[in-house]
């Protein structure tokens, strides 16, 4: 499943829409992890910046949206839609940086799928810049 994916293509996967579909591309794919890479961080007009800075606790939402992005072509390659979910927990968020709208490389990110059931998903991610640990944790999030 080694297929890139770009951001329009990402965008048709997963709820968020226009610059609140954070991710750029996916680089690699199985069933049961992604690897993704985001650039729009530096953008002064992100969606997320407040007071003209991204803070790092934002990387929870960049790896929440990593979980979307697998659930989406998952679904697409077995030929249906992914559900619609709810983040609702994040647990041993390790954050290794304060801000990252300085950072002048790329993002990325993987999240591997640690549990699947009826009643929702357990991820866990990582993601990282130019080889350095940004952040890690674990989300879960249900069907609605």
């Amino acid at each position: 499943m080694n297929a890139r994916v770009d951001a329009a293509a990402i965008e048709a996967l997963v709820p968020h829409a226009g610059s609140m579909s954070l991710w750029d591309e996916v680089l690699d794919w199985s069933g049961e992890r992604i690897v993704l890479r985001a650039w729009r961080h530096r953008d002064p007009a992100h969606p997320l910046r407040s007071n003209g800075r991204l803070h790092a606790v934002h990387l929870c939402e960049y790896g929440a949206q990593a979980m979307a992005v697998h659930g989406g072509l998952r679904a697409s390659a077995g030929g249906g839609t992914a559900r619609p979910g709810l983040l609702v927990g994040l647990r041993a968020v390790e954050l290794h940086v304060e801000r990252i709208d300085d950072l002048p490389g790329d993002l990325e990110c993987e999240a591997e799928l640690l549990m699947e059931s009826p009643a929702g998903w357990q991820y866990r991610f990582t993601l990282r810049h130019a080889g350095t640990l940004l952040a890690t944790g674990e989300s879960t999030v249900m069907p609605t």
